[in-house]
């Protein structure tokens, strides 16, 4: 209720400032999500302060909201309802008690570049479903990377295929550029020097709803450290309302062999360091899979997920580019196996792309702004 309370005030602050004429060298940035500057909104702005240095870029971010009210009611509203272009990573619910102005443009870039578990509309019900629907109906662009996230992504949204782009996103260009993925590497050993001579590699679970006050960590910890050679460390990556109740002392405990990067700002840092990954049902495999390595999915819970969870939009065992195991026992011995089917991946990446060429970023500034 206090948060739909707060989309309303917002909406009302937004409605009184469209009396103002758009500003056509504002853009309005919300990155909820990721305000990295790895993320795609955060690319996308590092491409438009390069590119148009005429053009004022604004930001909201999940360090903004009711905590600090003048700014946000007030000055983000003010400068949403008076920019030209609108770019978002996430849902943004207070969009649906407005009117946004028939000239500016709306882009949802989201945060992830696929998905394997269905999300917003194709899982959210009730009075949230009905609020996201009205919010995505403000959406002019829609950004995909390929057919099959045109068709996923039109259906979580609410969005007809006249408003899907096939560009590519933003992040793709960074995954595949060797020269700065190499710098996050370097950024990266510069702040864990224990690390440089340790082959890494990545745990990253995805976030589950029952798990917010009772991390659920999936894997026993005691037994995989004993199944990584001498010079192994696994980084562990987890949602940060899980990471949030996760005590000091547990990562005291595994010291030198397991390292907590909850709250490290990239993703594609971490996946840059990461030499193999081990995942579940998360979106973190399209940005790796542009990497060529090793993936191991890890589904201890995969009947309940897909009965009790979100399900999926493909059959994910055949769907996934990696081994799919469903005990820690079979977890340690595809580890020590060290087993890669390079062919597998490049069919999913053939399926899940339909550009890598280091250009998303490229085809959106020219779409959105006629500027190449």
């Amino acid at each position: 209720m206090i948060k739909k309370l707060g989309y309303y005030l917002f909406a009302m602050c937004f409605t009184v400032f469209r009396i103002i004429p758009l500003n056509r060298n504002k853009i309005f940035f919300v990155a909820t999500h990721d305000d990295s500057s790895e993320g795609n909104i955060g690319i996308v702005a590092e491409a438009v302060r390069r590119e148009m240095p005429e053009k004022k870029c604004i930001f909201l971010t999940k360090r903004d909201g009711i905590r600090r009210p003048f700014s946000f009611f007030l000055g983000k509203a003010f400068h949403m309802a008076t920019s030209a272009v609108i770019f978002l990573d996430n849902e943004f619910m207070p969009m649906a008690y407005t009117r946004i102005s028939p000239r500016a443009k709306v882009v949802q870039l989201w945060h992830g570049t696929g998905t394997i578990k269905k999300f917003g509309l194709d899982s959210d019900t009730g009075e949230v479903a009905r609020l996201a629907r009205k919010a995505n109906g403000r959406l002019t662009h829609l950004i995909v990377n390929s057919e099959l996230t045109k068709k996923q992504y039109g259906s979580a949204f609410g969005v007809p295929e006249d408003k899907i782009y096939m560009l590519g996103l933003p992040r793709t260009d960074l995954m595949l550029d060797e020269k700065k993925m190499d710098k996050l590497k370097k950024n990266f050993y510069e702040q864990y020097p224990s690390l440089v001579k340790k082959h890494c590699s990545l745990y990253a679970p995805t976030f589950r709803d029952s798990e917010v006050d009772k991390p659920v960590f999936g894997l026993d910890f005691d037994s995989f450290c004993s199944c990584m050679e001498e010079d192994e460390v696994l980084l562990v990556r987890l949602h940060p309302h899980v990471a949030a109740n996760c005590p000091d002392s547990i990562w005291e405990r595994y010291a030198g062999k397991i390292v907590n990067v909850s709250e490290y700002p990239g993703v594609a840092t971490l996946l840059a360091v990461a030499e193999r990954l081990i995942t579940d049902y998360s979106s973190i495999i399209f940005e790796y899979c542009l990497l060529d390595r090793e993936m191991i999915f890890y589904a201890y819970d995969y009947e309940d997920f897909r009965k009790e969870g979100r399900d999926f939009y493909e059959n994910y065992p055949d769907f996934v580019p990696g081994p799919v195991v469903y005990s820690q026992q079979e977890l340690e011995k595809i580890w020590q196996e060290k087993s890669f089917d390079s062919q597998l991946l490049q069919r999913f990446k053939k399926k899940t792309f339909r550009h890598l060429d280091q250009n998303a970023t490229n085809r959106l500034l020219e779409l959105i702004f006629g500027k190449k």
